[in-house]
């Protein structure tokens, strides 16, 4: 039988990519999509690229009879819900920060609020299913990671985990403006945007310590500047991250050790050349290219993905595949789109 599945915030850009994706998924059946408004409308009139969406589909207050629940929801909101569903024995993977910092200080110096359910800090697992699969069989709650930390860590894992870099660790991101998410800001208007790049976030980006805290898990102990910028495109990421080799390390082992490392992986390739965000497009894939800059002594990464997929969306939905027991790319086959 399908999983059942629910999607709470469905309306946002992260809600509806799931959805697209969800509904193609054959291990799964979709049924609830959750929105605080246009109850009772069928999904497919509210968001115009699911018009293949069944019509009995409608957008409802609550979950239903789903055993998996994803919440796209801004901070704090999937954290005060969470519990009631975890007692009923569902399991909850959420695409928002709720639960990707173990440290609910953090959650007050970060995110300026109380976090609503410390108690589950410690009971989540951080899904960034390259890094997690062990931990992900049969979790009850896991948090997504951001797009800017799943492009970041990816590019950064394998020489971090291979000892080739100190964690003095610059990382510049580039991304398109749906990772706003639905913002009626000034700042997002077309007039703005358009032709124009402007770093934001600087130096307390909320990525800052998440990116920080995987670093420390896999050995590293970091000293982080991390710099995002918005791109005037709709979707696609791109961190560019540089950090000092140690002594005697080569390009030789900086190559073997991305090579090795991602050898088995669905879905992250080692590119022979500097990849392109719109090489990712529509698509759970990540493109990694490492190289090492011999003059400054220091590894320089790249990794391109989708944000709303890889970044969002194809990510959680590669957890529940890992979860329940699925294949890892049951419903993520797509190739990315081109041109």
């Amino acid at each position: 039988m399908p999983t059942k599945v629910a999607i709470v915030g469905v309306t946002g850009y992260a809600g509806g990519e799931l959805a697209r994706l969800l509904l193609r998924h054959p291990g799964v059946s979709l049924v609830a999509a959750v929105s605080r408004s246009r109850h009772g409308e069928p999904l497919r009139d509210v968001l115009p690229h699911l018009h293949d969406a069944p019509p009995s589909l409608v957008v409802r207050a609550d979950v239903g009879d789903a055993e998996v629940i994803f919440t796209a929801l801004p901070a704090g909101e999937a954290a005060k819900l969470a519990p009631a569903w975890l007692a009923e024995g569902r399991t909850v993977i959420d695409i928002g920060s709720d639960f990707r910092l173990r440290d609910p200080e953090a959650y007050r110096r970060w995110y300026k609020y109380e976090h609503p359910s410390p108690e589950l800090l410690d009971r989540a697992v951080y899904g960034l299913t390259e890094l997690a699969r062990d931990r992900l069989r049969g979790a009850r709650l896991v948090a997504n990671p951001g797009c800017g930390p799943t492009a970041a860590l990816l590019a950064l894992a394998p020489a971090v985990r291979a000892g080739l870099v100190s964690g003095d660790v610059i990382v510049d991101a580039k991304s398109g403006v749906s990772g706003a998410g639905h913002t009626v800001d000034e700042a997002y208007l077309y007039g703005t945007i358009d032709e124009s790049v402007r770093a934001y976030g600087v130096p307390k980006h909320r990525h800052t310590p998440e990116i920080a805290q995987e670093l420390r898990a896999m050995g590293a102990v970091p000293r982080l500047t991390f710099t995002p910028h918005l791109i005037p495109m709709t979707r696609g990421l791109l961190a560019t991250c540089y950090a000092p080799l140690l002594d005697g390390v080569t390009a030789e082992r900086v190559a073997a050790a991305y090579a090795e490392a991602y050898a088995g992986e669905p879905f992250v390739r080692v590119t022979p050349s500097l990849p392109p965000t719109k090489a990712t497009l529509g698509s759970n894939w990540c493109l990694v290219h490492a190289l090492v800059d011999e003059d400054t002594r220091r590894l320089v990464a790249v990794a391109a993905l989708d944000n709303l997929v890889k970044g969002a969306a194809g990510s959680a939905i590669q957890n529940l595949n890992v979860v329940c027991g699925l294949p890892e790319t049951m419903g993520l086959e797509a190739l990315p789109l081109w041109p």
